[in-house]
């Protein structure tokens, strides 16, 4: 007997796994401001470029392979899903555990968020007939190289008005509490390595999970809903919690808007040159339609107050349950 089809190894398996994913998390999230702080990169752009792209793995080698294999539709679904669960679990649950409220610049709401909200109705009318080009999908991948141009030029921009004195404090070799020099080069290979782990450990949760709805007889259908979606967000839900917690909150918020950028520019864009995008219209309204509305939910809590707190996080908890539920519902009818 196969030892992976007994349902309490699998339950084993995916304890130890949760574990060791929020302890390579922390480590993952100190590297990452880490090495933020010997560049004197802010936070908010180490989240939505390095941390934002290092979380969509799972995401894009999913959606890839699922392209590969002639199911783009899968591909889209997560792509979307993804986004839906970034917004609505990821960083709703970081709002809800963080110890105070996550203070949010007005001002990357005025770029990256207003960005953000583009890419989305540019995204729904591409694909609001149905279907998506190769054509389309490199616009969008070339759309997101854009972005990021635009993101790192702006940064460059800005270290050009520090002064000379504070530039000399910023690139100095940091010391920490016990008086040891931080290399860089220690904190880029934990930050591999971290990643590495978080991407891993999360593969053994999606596959246990799975192992465990097929026991209880749920459908593919539902696991693909759930599973799939939850499954390839781990890391950026880990990753979003344990940032709140540590009180590193622009981390966390950076990361879920640059992975939501990415979802829908790279994951899209890619898979779409990989196999053209085939999806049911009442799929693509249906998708779009809750997206955008978790989307625009999520910028506008944050841009009230300039900040999230835990009321706006169960806000955007409960919008993502109704989503779970409709979804449930539109399958079983």
């Amino acid at each position: 007997m196969d030892i992976f089809s007994n349902i309490i190894v699998n339950f084993v398996l995916m304890s130890v796994s949760f574990y060791f994913l929020v302890k390579l998390a922390d480590l993952f999230v100190d590297s990452s401001v880490g090495i933020s702080e010997y560049f004197g990169i802010p936070r908010i752009i180490v989240g939505i470029l390095i941390v934002g792209f290092a979380t969509t793995a799972p995401e894009i080698s999913v959606s890839v392979i699922s392209a590969l294999a002639g199911f783009p539709d899968i591909a889209f679904g997560n792509a979307l899903g993804s986004v839906i669960c970034d917004d609505g679990a990821a960083l709703a649950l970081a709002a809800i555990f963080a110890p105070a409220p996550i203070i949010v610049h007005k001002h990357i709401l005025k770029t990256t968020g207003v960005f953000l909200i583009s890419v989305d109705i540019i995204a729904y009318f591409l694909a609001r007939n149905g279907y998506i080009s190769r054509l389309e999908g490199i616009f969008l991948v070339l759309l997101m190289f854009g972005y990021i141009g635009v993101v790192i030029y702006s940064e460059m921009k800005k270290k050009k008005k520090i002064a000379e004195k504070e530039m000399n404090e910023i690139i100095e070799l940091k010391t920490d509490e016990n008086g040891k020099d931080i290399s860089i080069k220690k904190e880029i290979m934990t930050f591999i390595l971290a990643l590495l782990g978080v991407l891993g450990t999360s593969r053994v949760i999606v596959f246990t999970a799975r192992n465990i709805a097929i026991h209880f007889g749920v459908s593919d259908a539902i696991i693909g809903l759930t599973i799939v979606a939850f499954g390839t967000s781990l890391p950026e839900i880990t990753t979003a919690i344990v940032a709140a917690r540590k009180g590193e909150g622009e981390i966390a918020v950076g990361d879920i808007i640059g992975a939501d950028i990415l979802n829908i520019l790279w994951i899209l864009g890619v898979t779409s040159i990989v196999n053209p995008i085939h999806v049911e219209i009442a799929t693509v309204n249906f998708s779009f339609f809750w997206m955008i509305l978790i989307v625009v939910t999520m910028l506008v809590s944050m841009w009230i107050g300039g900040k999230l707190d835990k009321k706006k996080g169960f806000l955007l908890f409960i919008i993502y349950l109704a989503y779970l539920g409709m979804n449930i519902y539109k399958f079983m009818h």
